[in-house]
């Protein structure tokens, strides 16, 4: 267990962490669907206490992928955290305003009325999912960042990291596969959240209407991520050279990594066969098919997961630089201490620990469906 293992370890964690909180953007799908799904109050208020009870999980997790990030890789943090700062607040904005609605859209007395409440709901289940994928679709195509270390020895400046763009991350708005890379996490979070009210809610009508949204939902979010793999392994990628450290552009990088790497390339092509017989079997049985969001999901997090582990293994830059390629960021040049990691690894150790307690807090809230006679019942509603 040398400082490259402890490396590599921490750069799955992360990967890992970002996979589930893709997962978990059904939240986010659900809310942005409820205007279909829900004709009455009364459907209304089924979906959102459908998603209203998970929450908390995809907030957590966020938070539980930045600050990871911030320990194991800090300069990362530091640069695109402190520089690309107006779209992570932007999406930090996204989830305040969704806690709040949810906590406070059906409190006696709210001077903002539930229908503004319920407009926050849809700008978060559009707005998040679309904007962390157009951030994350710049680790492929780079942003405007460069980085010098020996400003640590200024005192007068000791800024390792500038960022050049005057937008400060808005930019990534701009770029046509950034953008592409938005939509997809965006159909990728409709979709599941149609699967996860089929699966959640017991209610024929509204699962019906979740069906229909599924198959145009899962069809968009098919071909945009069709769309997004091929473009990806057409363009050229950031390889880094293991000796010098020097990075240059490659032809085919991204595609050359699942080759050279099987383990990840069977991970994506296990993910998208879950993800297609889930699809599949729910859109075309005869009959409700209510497991089809655990086959996505799995499959959904296993592809997601094999992206994040190319941006880093395998000599890759994760986060390059499109205004200088020489201070893009590798896992390597951007990590903590042997120390640091070290120590945080011992701590990843609870992981386990944590993940079964979601699983059974996960079963006790959705031992029963939701139904229009509990939504009737006095007692604790979003």
């Amino acid at each position: 267990m040398d400082y490259n293992f402890f490396i590599q370890y921490w750069w799955f964690i992360i990967s890992l962490l970002g996979a589930l909180l893709v997962f978990l953007l059904f939240v986010q799908g659900g809310q942005s669907l409820i205007p279909q799904l829900g004709k009455t109050d009364l459907e209304k208020t089924m979906l959102v206490n459908s998603v209203g009870r998970k929450w908390e999980f995809t907030f957590t997790t966020l938070v539980t992928f930045g600050g990871a990030f911030f320990a194991a890789f800090p300069l990362f943090y530091s640069t695109s955290f402190g520089g690309a700062y107006w779209v992570w607040m932007i999406i930090l904005f996204c989830f305040i305003i969704q806690a709040v609605s949810f906590e406070f859209r059906k409190k006696d007395k709210n001077f903002l009325g539930e229908k503004t409440f319920n407009v926050f709901l849809l700008i978060n289940g559009f707005g998040a999912p679309f904007l962390l994928g157009t951030a994350v679709g710049t680790f492929f195509t780079g942003s405007e960042f460069v980085i010098n270390k020996e400003n640590l020895t200024n005192p007068m400046m000791p800024i390792i990291s500038q960022w050049i763009n005057p937008l400060h991350g808005l930019e990534a708005l701009f770029n046509p596969r950034n953008l592409l890379l938005g939509v997809v996490v965006l159909f990728l979070s409709r979709t599941l959240g149609a699967l996860y009210f089929i699966n959640n809610i017991g209610d024929a009508t509204i699962q019906e209407r979740a069906k229909k949204q599924l198959r145009i939902c899962g069809t968009l979010f098919v071909l945009s991520f069709v769309t997004f793999l091929v473009v990806t392994f057409l363009a050229q990628g950031f390889a880094v050279d293991s000796q010098s450290g020097i990075v240059s552009m490659e032809k085919y990088k991204y595609f050359t990594n699942y080759i050279q790497m099987p383990i990840i390339l069977a991970m994506l092509l296990i993910g998208v066969v879950l993800v297609l017989f889930g699809l599949v079997k729910t859109m075309f049985s005869k009959t409700i098919f209510r497991k089809g969001i655990w086959f996505v999901g799995i499959g959904s997090v296993l592809a997601v997961l094999s992206l994040f582990l190319i941006l880093g293994y395998n000599n890759t830059a994760y986060y390059p630089s499109s205004f200088n390629i020489q201070s893009s960021l590798t896992i390597y040049n951007s990590c903590s201490s042997l120390f640091t990691l070290r120590v945080m690894s011992v701590v990843s150790l609870i992981i386990p620990f944590v993940l079964a307690y979601i699983v059974y807090a996960w079963r006790k809230m959705d031992k029963t469906s939701i139904t229009k006679e509990e939504m009737q019942e006095p007692g604790h509603k979003y």
